[in-house]
């Protein structure tokens, strides 16, 4: 029996990438669900699929992280059998834009902020009394390397992945004494529509991030979610780092001709 059987995982921005492959994890291993993202009809599809596939319960709702009041109505309203969240993943997150700084557009800067830092922080602040009433939890966060080292046109995107790292440590330290884990797992290059985004749809330019080499897959990211959530109760995996066998840091990449 797995450990992660009958829990409940809420995992935000599950439509594509990493937050979709954690809901397959999570479900594979029994868990029941709460998925969201700003797609309903995406959602909606991959609950369906989810619970034909997996026969695991799953709720899915709209939820626009960057809203403050959007995050606390749509959490308050969760049905009353998906409320005990026992894991949160923080994986809503984006990058818009690789520019120098005084060539950046401020509206990307906005964008980046008011979802990787202060939507995971309305989400963390949302679900948390719950987990410190029932005196059990778990929070992962999904940072980046990029939270460890900064990069050449990457100033904004870059603060904000270090803010995740500073929050996550933090957090930890405030509910030491609450029963409640705190980890963060922070990939290096991963395949997903991530550079699709950063590049607004320029998919060449997408390609060409990954070329040469083989990144990770949104499935491998899972697979160290999955494992550190998982742990035997007296452990917590306090942060990832997981990087391509052909990348050693943010800025060195081994590519082949």
């Amino acid at each position: 029996m797995s450990r992660l059987e009958n829990k409940i995982v809420f995992i935000t921005g599950a439509t594509s990438g990493i937050g979709k492959a954690c809901a397959y994890a999570f479900a594979k291993e029994g868990s029941n669900l709460v998925i969201s993202a700003r797609r309903l009809d995406l959602i909606n599809e991959i609950a369906k699929d989810i619970t034909e596939k997996y026969g695991v319960k799953v709720y899915g709702f709209k939820l626009d992280v960057r809203n403050k009041q959007n995050v606390i109505d749509a959490i308050k309203s969760i049905p009353t059998e998906f409320k005990a969240v026992d894991i949160l993943i923080n994986n809503a997150g984006l990058a818009l834009g690789l520019n120098k700084f005084y060539e950046d557009e401020l509206e990307n800067w906005d964008v980046m902020i008011d979802t990787n830092i202060k939507g995971l922080l309305y989400v963390t602040h949302a679900i948390l009394p719950g987990m410190i009433e029932r005196k059990s939890g778990h929070i992962i966060n999904i940072g980046s390397i990029a939270g460890h080292e900064a990069y050449p046109k990457g100033s904004v995107y870059c603060a904000t992945k270090f803010a995740v790292n500073a929050i996550t440590q933090s957090l930890r330290m405030d509910t030491i004494d609450k029963g409640i884990l705190v980890s963060t797992i922070d990939p290096g290059l991963v395949e997903t529509n991530f550079s699709n985004i950063r590049f607004f749809g320029d998919k060449e330019k997408a390609k060409n991030v990954y070329k040469g080499l083989t990144p990770l897959t949104g499935e491998d990211v899972a697979d160290a979610v999955v494992y550190c959530a998982s742990r035997p109760p007296h452990v917590n995996v306090a942060q990832i780092t997981l990087l391509a066998a052909q990348q050693a840091s943010a800025m060195v990449v081994h590519r082949e001709n």
